[in-house]
């Protein structure tokens, strides 16, 4: 456990150092810097509420115009509202794991 986690933190580090490199992040001052993090921040996790709120939402609307094109019906019938369904748990499924995934990504941040 202990090697994977100096493997991700080495990991980490390396794209901080990226980054910063990048987009010359390394010469601002510790407020600007601050500044550049927090937006950094703010844009990934409205990026990550969004998928999480909206994606099982806009993945059953695509199931649902798949099976209209392809069978021609509407959503009635018990075999495509099965579908529906599927796809709607699985998707709630996924958001549930990524939800704890962050969590368990946050508590390992707190350890560092």
């Amino acid at each position: 456990m202990a090697s994977t986690l100096e493997s991700f933190s080495k990991w980490l580090q390396l794209k901080i150092y990226q980054l910063e490199v990048t987009m010359s992040v390394y010469i601002y001052t510790p407020i600007e810097k601050f500044i550049f993090y927090s937006v950094l921040f703010l844009l990934f996790s409205l990026t990550f509420i969004a998928t999480v709120l909206y994606l099982p939402q806009h993945l059953q609307f695509i199931v649902s115009r798949a099976w209209f094109y392809m069978h021609g019906d509407s959503l009635d019938g018990g075999v495509a509202k099965g579908a529906i369904d599927v796809a709607a748990a699985t998707t709630t499924a996924v958001g549930e794991a990524l939800t704890s995934i962050a969590a368990a990504a946050a508590e390992r941040v707190k350890e560092l």
